[in-house]
């Protein structure tokens, strides 16, 4: 049987996979603006979680934000004690970021409301189909930093 001319095509994945995230950052606006925080600081905190002593070049880089972005980051939760700067005891010229006990805190209070939404975005999903979809994503990502030409 022949396609007919004027089928739809159905939407690309990454527009998807940008709808997707545009939802998840509005439910995660709405829970962490009760905080105090952004979007953007509440996912610096988590990457510092889970690497302590980053200087604010990386924490950029592993947050995809600009240097310049994220020197505001840094400013607002060293000002609200969340992060602290200190010299990196292997490189005393390189100043590193770390959290505090206050930014600890903050993200567990944060923890329940973050999972939630985590948990409705991909409640039709299996736990064998989340974690297919974890490496999926993971692998488009690394695909993508190493392709080394641009469009």
């Amino acid at each position: 049987m022949p396609a007919r001319a004027h089928e739809t095509p159905a939407p690309r994945l990454l527009y998807l996979v940008k709808q997707l995230e545009s939802a998840i950052r509005a439910r995660m606006d709405l829970v962490l603006r009760s905080r105090r925080i952004t979007v953007p600081q509440y996912t610096a905190l988590t990457v510092l979680e889970q690497h302590d002593d980053m200087s604010a070049a990386q924490l950029a880089r592993h947050t995809f934000v600009t240097a310049q972005a994220m020197d505001g980051v840094v400013g607002a939760l060293e000002d609200a004690q969340l992060i602290v700067r200190h010299r990196d005891p292997e490189n005393r010229r390189r100043l590193v970021i770390s959290l505090t006990e206050q930014g600890r805190a903050l993200l567990e209070d944060c923890r329940q409301d973050i999972d939630h939404i985590e948990a409705v975005a991909f409640s039709a999903l299996t736990a064998d189909e989340r974690s297919s979809l974890g490496e999926w994503l993971s692998e488009g990502r690394r695909a993508l930093a190493a392709e080394t030409r641009t469009p």
